[in-house]
């Protein structure tokens, strides 16, 4: 993590900042496997997300730097990494710009290290037909990678790989999140009180069943706690006001309750199943479809899920 809120590691003199992680410096290894599944071209445009500014160097030493633009909403980092890539010889394109608006230009290739909940319409129209984009869907680890039609669609698929990325922003920090706080549904009575029918799971740890989760119910916030002699414990928690809190031991059954509109655990428990039931979820290897407008249809066999 490279910043905190609105603290940067490079500027802050505090040793602890309260607040949530908005940027980061990407995995070598990730940034690399990125690049691999973008199929990239000796003569490709592409466009990049610039973060630290690691992966646009790498863009650089691979094409060249005229062939490289390297965009970020915030202006000390694209300040900072524009001087650390002039120090060593390379000077790509580098600006500031929301990566969900209007792009400055065309390319052949568009690779985020920043996760979306869609594929925003502008990547759509800077993209050259035949192009190809990588990305990820936000709260989710699933890698996308699609190719421009001559109708301005995109098809891809769902790869064999895994990454998760925080998700972009317009601003300095992220936006409170509305809705209940997790400290307000431990005292909460639930309008539903079961019995689970698995183990209290840490879903942010399950990358295939948080990631199916997030395309059946987008938008839940998830919190899982250890305690003494093994006891467990989960809560969710939806803008909709839903929410669901699971306390048990190991791997005994917890005891469960929900509230709210939807029943949220629920929905946790018949994606478990079903993973239990066929031994995998249908997301690697899925069909993507995305719409000029920036829609995403993932699908596999009889399962399809739209996002956007």
């Amino acid at each position: 993590m490279t910043r905190i809120g609105s603290s940067h590691a490079d500027t802050t003199e505090e040793k602890v900042v309260d607040g949530l992680p908005t940027s980061s410096s990407t995995l070598p290894g990730l940034v690399v496997r990125l690049y691999q599944h973008a199929m990239i071209a000796d003569d490709s445009d592409i466009l990049v997300t610039t973060g630290s500014g690691y992966g646009t160097a790498l863009a650089c030493q691979r094409l060249g730097s005229e062939h490289v633009t390297s965009l970020d909403v915030d202006s000390y980092l694209v300040t900072a990494a524009r001087e650390r890539l002039d120090a060593i010889g390379l000077r790509p394109e580098v600006a500031v710009c929301d990566i969900t608006g209007q792009l400055p230009g065309s390319f052949d290739r568009i690779i985020a290290t920043v996760s979306t909940r869609s594929v925003p319409a502008s990547w759509l129209t800077a993209l050259r037909p035949g192009g190809r984009l990588v990305t990820t869907l936000a709260g989710t680890w699933l890698v996308v990678t699609a190719d421009k039609q001559a109708d301005g669609s995109a098809l891809g698929r769902v790869e064999a790989d895994r990454a998760a990325f925080m998700r972009t922003r317009q601003g300095a920090d992220y936006p409170l999140s509305p809705g209940l706080k997790f400290e307000e549904i431990d005292n909460l009575e639930g309008e539903d009180f079961s019995t689970g029918r698995y183990p209290v799971l840490d879903v942010q740890e399950s990358y295939d069943v948080w990631s199916m989760l997030e395309l059946t119910v987008p938008g839940i916030r998830h919190r899982f706690e250890e305690g003494p002699e093994d006891h467990r414990k989960a809560g969710m928690i939806h803008p909709d006001g839903s929410w669901a809190r699971a306390e048990g031991v190991w791997t005994g059954v917890p005891t469960v309750q929900q509230g709210g509109p939807r029943r949220l655990y629920d929905d946790l428990e018949r994606i478990r199943n079903r993973l239990n039931t066929e031994g995998a979820l249908p997301l690697s290897g899925a069909r993507v479809e995305i719409t000029p407008e920036g829609t995403c249809t993932i699908s596999r066999g009889a399962w399809s899920a739209t996002v956007g």
